[in-house]
């Protein structure tokens, strides 16, 4: 079977050696959806509010991308739009994933540089274009005009249990104890060589064609339209402002901020105080 999926993606190559034999340049536009399940403490905040609350989250998480690619590069930049409006009297701080983000690889050198401005900050974090460990399957579907190819890898990630948690809690001057835990998810993609590049939406890369869906079991990520040679289109420019940090050390001041935030809106002294927590899963 796994022979059968190399021939027949060998002959939709041939079939667009007109496309490979000369330099072009593509523009595919990107939905994406993230799963949410949110659990809520009826006591402390009433009906409308969590109306409020599901309808801001899922805002935040249906976002547009446009993918800019060539053989060697491309550069993956969210449309800007007008987020949700937080709930009255309720602050909620997202963190990262903020609309000024890009996202530039080259292919080629096996690189990558994410701009991206978290608490105020912009960071160019530059890393290494890692490889991933696909298996290529024997399914096929259409996406819209083109034929698609299934591949699938694994992936360990921080496990939080009810996904997006947010509770209100009393006032307490004892810390919680918070142990990470890690599962194993698979992310399935959907690639069509009819478009024989390596590229794909988000962090995905790595196939023999473009990478039109991606689901990670709580996102989807999926292309809703490609021009190829389009007579406008964004320029594949690797982005060079922000504070230059490796993913590893970003990574690390990530995690020192959330403690700080942590810390900012915890309660203090005795009292009635009370804290809403937003954990994100997936």
């Amino acid at each position: 079977m796994k022979l059968l999926v190399k021939l027949i993606i060998i002959a939709a190559l041939f079939f667009c050696g007109k496309i490979s034999a000369q330099e072009f340049k593509g523009e595919a536009t990107y939905k994406s959806k993230r799963q949410i399940d949110v659990k809520l403490d009826s006591t402390q905040m009433d009906t409308g509010m969590q109306k409020q609350v599901m309808e801001m989250l899922k805002k935040q998480f249906e976002k547009t991308h446009i993918l800019t690619f060539n053989k060697e590069e491309s550069l993956y930049k969210e449309e800007e739009s007008l987020g949700a409006p937080n709930p009255q009297g309720m602050e909620m701080v997202m963190i990262g994933g903020s609309g000024s983000d890009v996202l530039y690889k080259n292919i080629k050198e096996k690189r990558k540089t994410n701009q991206t401005e978290t608490f105020s900050k912009l960071f160019l974090v530059k890393d290494d274009l890692k490889a991933h460990e696909w298996t290529l399957e024997s399914d096929t579907k259409n996406i819209g005009e083109y034929t698609c190819f299934k591949a699938t890898m694994t992936r360990e990630v921080e496990d939080i249990e009810s996904g997006f948690t947010i509770k209100t809690e009393k006032h307490s001057d004892e810390k919680e104890a918070k142990e990470k835990k890690m599962k194993t998810i698979t992310i399935t993609a959907w690639y069509t060589p009819q478009i024989p590049v390596s590229v794909g939406p988000a962090g995905y890369h790595g196939l023999p064609g473009l990478i039109l869906e991606a689901n990670d079991g709580s996102q989807t990520i999926i292309c809703s339209k490609i021009v190829i040679n389009p007579k406008k289109s964004n320029e594949i420019i690797e982005p060079t402002k922000g504070k230059k940090v490796t993913q590893k050390e970003f990574d690390a001041i990530l995690e020192k901020k959330m403690k700080e935030m942590e810390e900012r809106f915890r309660p203090h002294g005795r009292g009635d105080g009370e804290s809403i927590e937003i954990r994100i899963g997936g």
